[in-house]
């Protein structure tokens, strides 16, 4: 085991599926104890998926909560904070994706993607600070498209770079109780997600990378548990780029 998170408790937002199921089940093999975290859907999709990550773990716990609603984050928080004692690492991982261009894009559309990726994180973050123990971790899921701006992405580009100056304040701001805050900005990862795109976008963009091929969940889980780890206690404010070189 690399890491040790023993005693720990962390919650990964958006966890039912992808690199958030990826992370806490990394975490939950490193000794910690893991809350996910899924928005109910019609079809039940999220809750199904978000049942089968949390039977994979240890002592697990699974919390129904909609980031993009600001009104029920208090009670996610206080929930792991009387279930569990407390909070070690919050991860802000749940985002949507809704592309369209400028001149194309509803005010929902710009609206909703704000709302999840960026206030949601905000929320988050605000109301874990009174259960969020001493030296503990914050790691924003940010995106290359935060750093580059692509084309369809006014909405999610915009979330993101707001993610990474988040980041940097929220550093300052909890400097003193020697929490860390960081920030990871993927590439092209194999996800759900990206399995979507028509081929000619994906052989764009892997011809584009200078590693030649798109990123693994596994790679951005990696980043993770080093940015959370007792290794990585001198490093805040700063943003990771797991991206193949996409953004050098």
């Amino acid at each position: 085991m690399l890491y040790d998170f023993s005693g720990k408790v962390v919650l990964v937002t958006g966890s039912s599926r992808g690199i958030g199921a990826g992370m806490v089940q990394a975490f939950a093999a490193c000794g910690a104890r893991c809350v996910v975290n899924y928005v109910a859907d019609p079809e039940g999709r999220n809750l199904s998926d978000a049942e089968t990550v949390v039977a994979s773990l240890p002592n697990g716990l699974l919390v129904e909560c909609d980031v993009g609603d600001a009104a029920r984050i208090p009670a996610m928080m206080q929930r792991i904070g009387s279930e569990c004692g407390g909070l070690d690492i919050l991860v802000n991982n749940a985002g949507i994706l809704r592309d369209r261009t400028i001149r194309k894009m509803t005010d929902d559309e710009w609206e909703s993607v704000l709302r999840v990726n960026l206030g949601g994180a905000f929320h988050c973050i605000q109301h874990a600070l009174p259960i969020l123990r001493a030296g503990g971790r914050i790691v924003n899921m940010s995106s290359v498209s935060g750093q580059l701006g692509m084309f369809g992405q006014a909405n999610y580009a915009a979330s993101k770079a707001g993610l990474i100056a988040l980041t940097k304040v929220t550093a300052r701001e909890v400097a003193r109780q020697q929490i860390t805050v960081n920030a990871i900005a993927p590439g092209f990862i194999e996800t759900e997600m990206t399995s979507h795109l028509p081929e000619e976008v994906v052989e764009r963009a892997r011809a584009a990378l200078p590693l030649g091929h798109f990123g693994e969940i596994a790679d951005i889980v990696n980043a993770a548990l080093f940015l959370c780890s007792a290794e990585a206690g001198y490093i805040t404010g700063q943003v990771l780029n797991v991206n193949g070189g996409f953004a050098m």
